[in-house]
């Protein structure tokens, strides 16, 4: 027992002369305000039997960043049924849905940018590009997540074209998004149009 304390203590005494007061407590508040920010970071969703729970889905994106470039020009409609934006918002196969990852507020109350009644659109957001039949052109597509509501459980899409490893968290489309709302219960995904994408030569 002796050749254990003296052992522990030549180990104390070592990390004592390499190490200052001050430094072991940047470390500990460190740790402290990591810990802290820990239920701040995205959730991953399960299938299955984590599918009764709210908050199952989530959006993602197809295959650009948030850091994707704006063309100053004009963009289609929120609206769908025209020539700018052709399709129907209800199905799976709507041009803005190349990457979406669950059920669509277009058929749940709301519009494909518009949340339901009741429910509020997320702040945080996955942000993807998706070609527009009309023009041939790549949209910057806004998915944000409609919370607060009962689960829709209709028009339920899984396209996750582009969909990244979940090594990458930031990528991929099992990330729950409804933070900064009243409620993290998911209802719902829209749609929104926020540029053109311009390629990088």
């Amino acid at each position: 027992m002796a050749k254990v304390d003296k052992f522990a203590e030549r180990v104390a005494r070592a990390f004592a002369n390499r190490t200052s007061r001050r430094s072991v407590f940047a470390f500990l508040g460190g740790l402290l305000v990591g810990g802290a920010a820990v239920p701040l970071l995205p959730v991953i969703r399960g299938r299955g039997a984590a599918h009764n729970r709210a908050g199952d889905h989530d959006s993602d994106a197809g295959n650009a960043g948030a850091d994707v470039p704006l063309e100053p020009q004009s963009v289609p409609s929120q609206r769908s049924a025209s020539l700018q934006d052709p399709g129907d918002p209800t199905q799976c196969d709507y041009w803005r849905y190349c990457a979406v990852d669950g059920y669509l507020c277009s058929c749940c109350g709301g519009s494909v940018s518009s949340c339901p009644p009741g429910t509020d659109m997320s702040p945080i957001t996955w942000i993807g590009t998706c070609r527009n039949p009309a023009d041939e052109r790549q949209y910057i597509i806004s998915y944000n997540d409609c919370c607060g509501g009962p689960r829709c459980e209709r028009c339920d899409c899984h396209r996750n074209e582009g969909e990244r490893p979940i090594v990458r968290p930031q990528n991929n489309n099992e990330i729950t998004w409804c933070f900064g709302t009243a409620s993290q219960a998911y209802t719902c995904t829209t749609a929104l149009i926020l540029g053109i994408a311009i390629n990088e030569r």
